[in-house]
């Protein structure tokens, strides 16, 4: 067996995926939960000890021999978060993550110091947002200035990671483009940002390498401690979505890929830098050599589980409840705030259910409206694709909501474009196992992504939803409702 594997650290779980290339099979699967310490301010974190944990569970878990085969590794990581190092590579203080919203006064603070958003977006293509990086770090000097004195390594979560693997600290592209420390146009480091929270700041940057490059060697005491052949490649890695447009396909122009899990995000690949003057699209670096334009909202999936929840149903019976409601919703709108929200850019947001009357207040009605409230979201997305000239041909649809008909049909109305559905499921996983088979192809010669991602994902028995034409009208009618019920409610929350 010829095998890569593909590793994604998400917000919730470390998976990681053997991926046979020559048979084109998935031959292993392992998955492990990380945990989240919450709190009523917006704070949102985690442990860095909690990732070394999970990846050594995870490979724990996989069969030896399998393992003793892996010829590259590629890294996904969620994006944003801020693991903070000291000079022996150890974490001085939790991981602020990319859902942590108690910085919004540094956002605040460091646009200030620059001049106004619009300088900051033309200096890195980017509005400073509290789910981005930059805050974090600042948030860190701000609050725990001794702490703060021992910072030597700035690393996002797959950047870490990888320095597990090989000792090495680097960053890559794409996910160093979402920190607001980054010049998406020229691709390297902005001194001018990263001396605004500091003078230090960027002495403790990564040196920053290709998508195509290899972030360094497994080292002899990892090999060791995951059971891993010493000495093999570690891709560069990337953000989870990054990862997610090369495991969903989405590395040609046209092509956007949703990801419908915790957090919801619409991108797709350019070659060309894509700036959003209004900030609402992230212009974001891709991991596999162009830009990847990004939306993305902080509640997708929340409302509808915690409605869920609430009305002690499965993931079946709740879609099959909210099947019953007309598209609409019958005049019920959910505003899915429950995590205060990054687009728009609403950190103190709250959920709520309007437009409740005696007719309507019907359990179908509130469960088809938090399906509908996601979606809803992700038209924000396209209409500033369109803005901007990006002509969409499809959607490829992604994460745990992508696997609802229901979601799908949504979807393909709500945006008016054809979805289909990659077979896998772990689309950031895959994305790390292809992007660790360019790697090592690119080791041994020239490799083109594109031909991997043709050759090896696959589309789920080649289904495409299409979007019917009266359904279309009936949701922009909906989308119309929901519009005017967040103009009216997004002052109580700036």
């Amino acid at each position: 067996m010829k095998i890569v594997c593909g590793i994604d650290l998400g917000t919730q779980s470390c998976k990681v995926v053997l991926y046979d290339y020559e048979n084109k099979k998935m031959i292993g699967q392992a998955s492990t939960p990380v945990d989240m310490i919450a709190e009523n301010d917006g704070t949102r974190e985690q442990k860095a000890e909690w990732y070394d944990a999970a990846l050594k569970a995870c490979f724990d878990k996989l069969d030896p021999q399998s393992k003793a085969s892996i010829e590259a590794i590629g890294v996904s990581g969620h994006q944003h978060s801020f693991v903070p190092l000291d000079a022996e590579g150890k974490a001085i203080y939790n991981v602020k993550l990319w859902c942590d919203t108690s910085t919004a006064p540094e956002c605040d603070e460091l646009t200030q110091a620059i001049g106004g958003e619009d300088k900051l977006i033309a200096e890195t293509g980017l509005p400073m947002r509290p789910g981005y990086t930059a805050p974090k770090i600042r948030w860190l000097k701000n609050h725990k200035s001794e702490i703060f004195a021992r910072l030597e390594h700035i690393l996002l979560p797959h950047n870490y990671i990888n320095y597990l693997f090989t000792g090495e600290y680097c960053a890559e592209y794409g996910d160093a483009s979402g920190m607001v420390l980054f010049d998406v146009r020229r691709r390297t480091w902005s001194e001018k940002v990263s001396k605004l929270i500091d003078e230090r700041v960027p002495g403790c940057l990564p040196r920053l390498i290709g998508p195509e490059e290899s972030a360094g060697a497994v080292t002899e005491s990892a090999a060791k401690l995951y059971g891993l052949p010493p000495g093999i490649p570690v891709a560069s890695g990337g953000g989870d979505n990054m990862m997610s447009a090369i495991g969903t396909g989405t590395v040609r122009d046209g092509f956007l890929t949703m990801s419908l899990g915790t957090s919801g995000t619409l991108f797709g690949f350019s070659n060309t830098p894509v700036i959003d003057p209004s900030g609402n699209l992230a212009a974001f670096c891709s991991s596999s050599g162009g830009w990847l334009p990004l939306l993305c909202t902080m509640n997708c999936t929340v409302a509808s589980e915690e409605f869920r929840a609430l009305f002690g149903l499965d993931v079946k019976a709740f879609d099959g409840e909210a099947a019953k409601a007309p598209i609409g919703a019958d005049g019920l709108v959910t505003i899915p705030f429950f995590n205060g929200e990054r687009t728009p850019n609403l950190p103190n947001g709250r959920a709520s259910i309007n437009g409740i009357t005696s007719a309507n207040f019907k359990r179908e009605n509130i469960a088809r409206s938090s399906l509908e409230s996601a979606i809803f979201g992700m038209r924000i997305g396209l209409e500033g694709f369109n803005a901007l000239g990006f002509k969409a041909r499809e959607i490829r649809l992604t994460g745990g909501g992508a696997k609802s008909p229901l979601w799908q049909s949504i979807a393909a109305n709500v945006m008016n474009l054809p979805v289909r559905v990659p077979a896998s499921a772990e689309a950031a996983a895959m994305g790390g196992a292809i992007q660790a088979l360019w790697c090592l192809q690119n080791l041994k010669g020239k490799s083109s992504i594109e031909s991997l991602v043709d050759e090896h994902i696959v589309m789920e028995g080649g289904l495409t939803i299409q979007p019917d034409p009266d359904a279309v009208a009936a949701y922009d009618k909906a989308y119309g409702v929901y519009s005017r019920y967040l103009e009216a409610l997004s002052p109580l929350y700036r």
